[in-house]
């Protein structure tokens, strides 16, 4: 009798728990606990989303997790394969971050959720800077926003009617 070898297919997204954290939700026979997960989906080639799970247990948080953010990945134009094309600001919450093309070698400028947003969203070269609140879902959401309102010059021009050359000088 052979033995049948099942290869697992190949993920094409990558996955990074930003956060897991328990909730506790007071009823008259007690305390109940809870698990809330945030986690980061991409392909760090220009594709990225953002789920929240939450589940009685820590692996079943993250699972649901997984599936929101895959259902609300969200496609970024990258410039040379690197970074962004101009500056963007993204608002949640209190939440502010300033997302800023950089030059190449620059590497990934940014803390926290929205350093993992931006890896496997695959910009490679970028300056961010974060304000108001620091809660890690606002300012992972706040970077998702901010990385939605990039255009390409190809995209302005066109809403202009003008040449892509006027657009850039």
């Amino acid at each position: 009798m052979q033995k049948k070898t099942h290869e697992p297919k190949e993920k094409l997204l990558e996955e990074l728990v930003i956060d897991v954290k328990s909730v506790v939700k007071v009823n008259k026979g007690g305390r109940q606990r809870r698990y809330s997960a945030i986690v980061v989906v991409g392909d760090r080639k220009g594709k990225v989303g953002l789920g929240i799970g939450k589940a009685n247990e820590v692996p079943d948080a993250i699972k649901k997790a997984i599936q929101d953010a895959n259902k609300k990945l969200i496609t970024i134009p990258l410039i040379d394969g690197r970074t962004v094309a101009h500056e963007a600001i993204g608002t949640a919450g209190a939440a502010r971050v300033i997302i800023k093309p950089a030059s190449a070698g620059t590497g990934i400028i940014a803390g926290g959720s929205v350093r993992a947003i931006l890896e496997l969203a695959g910009v490679r070269d970028v300056v961010s800077k974060s304000l108001g609140a620091r809660t890690k879902l606002n300012m992972a959401t706040a970077a998702l926003n901010a990385l939605k309102s990039i255009k390409t010059p190809e995209e302005v021009a066109a809403l202009r009617g003008k040449t892509v050359e006027e657009i850039l000088g």
